[in-house]
């Protein structure tokens, strides 16, 4: 698997795991984050962003230089019920998970060669869950972007496609920020791994996953069920 491929949110979870994983597979990988991560120098370029401050995709985009794959993990999640949400936690998660993502490949898309790939790292919590409204919401717009720049970018062979986990065993499991909501242990009997994350990213970008796009993914443990 040759290429570049541009990852956000790299430092740990499943953002974390993709870039082990492509670098493991041969692309290299241009990984930004606001903490330096624990990954092999070898094929590894780190960018130091927060996303959320103005001006840092422009200059993510400025020295990520020539990439052929984007994904777009990079997260963050508050929840709350009615009557207690919070209109500066839903606007940091709009900007990270919607206006972010829009930024970047509005940006770069002038640059990104034909049959390029896109991933977004949605949610299963897309199709609602009580008590994470704002979080959904966000999560939700991803399929629309996904699904719009997949036809827009057919005729260029690009794919667009949206990976959504169910409940995944990172760090995010255990965010003071989600206490609201504690995660369910899904059907199987454990939560998704990162790395199962991580190899359905890897086919997409792979040549395998060239005729998938548009689609939104679901990956769950039968959560969903």
């Amino acid at each position: 698997m040759a290429g570049t491929a541009l990852v956000t949110g790299v430092s740990s979870g499943i953002g974390h795991a993709i870039a082990a994983r492509l670098l493991t597979c041969g692309r290299h990988v241009v990984g930004v984050s606001r903490r330096k991560p624990d990954l092999p120098e070898l094929g590894f370029h780190w960018i130091e962003a927060d996303l959320t401050d103005p001006g840092a995709v422009e200059q993510v985009a400025a020295q990520a230089g020539h990439v052929d794959a984007v994904v777009h993990a990079a997260g963050v999640q508050h929840s709350a019920p009615l009557g207690e949400l919070d209109p500066g936690h839903g606007a940091l998660m709009w900007r990270l998970h919607v206006e972010v993502p829009t930024q970047l490949i509005n940006t770069i898309i002038g640059t990104l060669p034909d049959r390029a790939r896109i991933v977004l790292i949605g949610s299963r919590t897309a199709a609602g869950v009580a008590g994470k409204s704002q979080y959904a919401a966000t999560k939700a717009a991803l399929t629309g972007l996904a699904r719009s720049w997949a036809i827009e970018l057919a005729p260029r062979g690009i794919t667009v496609n949206v990976v959504a986990p169910g409940p995944t065993e990172t760090a995010m499991l255990s965010d003071p920020n989600r206490a609201a909501t504690p995660p369910r242990v899904p059907a199987l009997g454990r939560f998704v791994q990162p790395d199962e994350v991580a190899g359905l990213v890897a086919f997409l970008l792979g040549d395998d996953g060239g005729s998938i796009t548009g689609q939104h993914l679901v990956i769950c443990g039968g959560a969903s069920l």
